[in-house]
């Protein structure tokens, strides 16, 4: 291992500690809403770079370019098609929420239904967490990073031990951010890796495709549109990860519940400082997940021809790029900010689980007439517990079958897509009772657990996700139809919140949903597989003539504003 690679990766990663301690040592963190929310201060800027953040972990970055090294541009699904979610929450359920100045998403569940069902998905949520995301997280991460700087022979360990030393050093450090520095610090760290992290992933596509060109650029991508085009399909059919119809049916839902309803990732927005702000950032995180592609996915297509068909594991495609392509010092670099991204989601997930716990179910139970600061200090106690297990678990999962990802997103079924029918059915509806979101709820996990674990079921499980939406939706009002609340439901307002939403909304929505058809032309049949590059100019044109009618609309809107302040 280079020490030019050690030293740019701690010299990243210590400005990043030393940034956040500086911002955040001054603040005391005692309150529910200082700790648990960043006292309801955050910017766009701060949101949109903690929500991608949160999101993109090594998880991310392997099992994505692994699906395009073996498949093609179908798995973009996931993330392009989440620009399109965004838009939809920012301009629905983010108002939503801060009008009603909400902590948590069961707090929302409470006050549509009763207690109880709060509790049961708070359990789920903190299920999810605990069993799935956090230690898969930790082994993922500790994979990644013990790949590239060869931590077993460095210290003549075992992968086992490898794996378990690095996940136990994200865990102290994960415990530093959401422990000790709550929300607020989480968001300050992930906005500094944020930009670095874009700015590194896009490095490996750039030198990736300079190394495949024999040091050309040029050569290098027309190698990648001309050598293997099929690869650059995003069209998915049957037999890929990502069938192109699981994006109108199961992912449309599970990417709803994850942006929308998943407390880990609606947090950021329920802290922000203003509806205005809230909105901004959402969006804006749309833009990144569309634009994600690039360094996530065609990575990997870089690997498949760079390496060839059978270079070995898929897994193992994105370090061993990383280490091929980037200068020694780069590397440091780019590791530093995927060990931010890693740092972002177990961190980020952990300070949402103290929120869950320390609110929904040790207030409830033993905190009356506790104060905030006593909370607080009970959160930060489960946290600690949850990360020491979390860490004692990571190492373990090398021993779990291959295909991680997809598997990952199958699992994350039990939780997801039941907890989003209810939130749904209780924002459209005024008198299903709480019974219902109840029965839903269990007859959809084990509808579901029966499908993946019992039956050989032979539909995709996103289309399974979706049908058990539609059954369990109308269930529901079908409940609701005969035994009905006694009143109907009406939302409580927090005056304390300023709800003004963000005047560009509606045209930084339209540039994001452009943004995705246009992802979907350039990587299908009629874009760069195809040798006709008529539709792909007609997209363009079209696009400078949308671009022109929002910038005339801005200006107009301008000079209206202009006129009225100088009456």
């Amino acid at each position: 291992m280079s020490i030019t690679v050690l030293l740019s990766f701690f010299l990243f990663t210590g400005f990043v500690v030393a940034y956040t301690y500086n911002k955040v040592k001054n603040d005391k963190n005692t309150s529910q809403d200082g700790f648990f929310l960043g006292g309801r201060s955050l910017t766009g800027g701060l949101i949109a770079s903690s929500l991608i953040l949160t999101n993109l972990s090594a998880t991310s970055f392997v099992g994505m370019s692994a699906q395009a090294y073996t498949h093609n541009m179908s798995v973009m699904g996931w993330e392009v098609a989440s620009g399109v979610t965004l838009v939809i929450i920012a301009l629905m359920l983010v108002p939503r929420y801060l009008k009603q100045g909400i902590t948590t998403i069961p707090d929302f569940l409470e006050s549509r239904y009763d207690l109880s069902v709060k509790k049961f998905v708070t359990l789920l949520f903190l299920c999810q967490y605990v069993i799935n995301i956090l230690p898969t997280t930790l082994y993922a991460g500790a994979v990644v990073l013990g790949e590239i700087f060869d931590v077993q022979a460095l210290l003549g360990i075992s992968e086992f031990s490898s794996i378990a030393l690095i996940a136990a050093t994200i865990g102290l450090l994960g415990f530093f951010y959401a422990i000790y520095g709550g929300l607020k610090a989480v968001v300050i760290a992930d906005t500094i890796n944020g930009v670095g992290l874009i700015i590194g992933g896009l490095m490996i596509p750039v030198f990736g495709l300079m190394v495949l060109g024999g040091g050309s650029f040029g050569a290098g991508l027309d190698t990648l549109l001309t050598a293997a085009p099929e690869k650059l399909q995003s069209v998915g059919t049957s037999t890929d990860p990502l069938p192109f119809s699981t994006l109108f049916t199961g992912l449309l839902l599970v990417n709803l519940y994850y942006w929308g309803t998943d407390q880990s990732i609606i947090q950021r927005a329920l802290g922000a400082k203003n509806l205005k702000e809230g909105q901004k950032g959402v969006i804006l995180a749309g833009a990144i997940k569309v634009i994600s592609p690039l360094f996530l996915i065609i990575p990997g297509i870089i690997a498949f021809h760079i390496f060839g068909a059978d270079a070995g594991n898929p897994d193992t495609m994105y370090t061993r790029l990383v280490n091929e392509v980037l200068p020694k010092p780069l590397v440091g670099f780019f590791v530093a900010v995927m060990f931010g991204a890693i740092l972002s989601t177990f961190n980020g997930v952990l300070n949402s689980s103290t929120t869950l716990f320390a609110l929904n179910v040790y207030k409830p139970l033993f905190g009356k007439g506790k104060t905030d600061e006593e909370l607080v200090s009970k959160g930060r106690i489960f946290g600690v517990i949850i990360a020491i297990i979390s860490v004692c678990i990571a190492p373990f999962i090398m021993y779990a079958p291959e295909g991680l990802f997809q598997y990952l997103q199958m699992v994350a079924g039990f939780f997801s897509v039941p907890i989003f029918t209810i939130v749904f059915v209780g924002y459209i509806s005024k008198r299903v009772p709480a019974i219902a979101a109840k029965i839903a709820l269990t007859v959809f996990v084990l509808s579901y657990a029966a499908m993946q674990l019992v039956f050989d079921t032979p539909i995709h499980f996103l289309h399974q996700l979706a049908i058990l939406f539609v059954v369990c939706t109308a269930l529901m009002f079908i409940i609701g139809h005969f035994m009905p609340r006694e009143t109907e439901y009406v939302m409580p307002i927090n005056e304390n919140i300023d709800v003004t939403p963000w005047a560009f909304r509606f045209e930084a929505s339209a540039i994001i949903l452009y943004m995705v058809l246009g992802a979907y032309v350039m990587f299908s049949d009629v874009g760069f597989v195809s040798n006709d590059p008529t539709v792909m100019q007609v997209y363009g044109f079209c696009g400078l003539v949308m671009l022109a009618g929002i910038a005339f609309r801005l200006l107009r809107r301008k000079a209206k504003n202009k006129a009225v302040a100088c009456a």
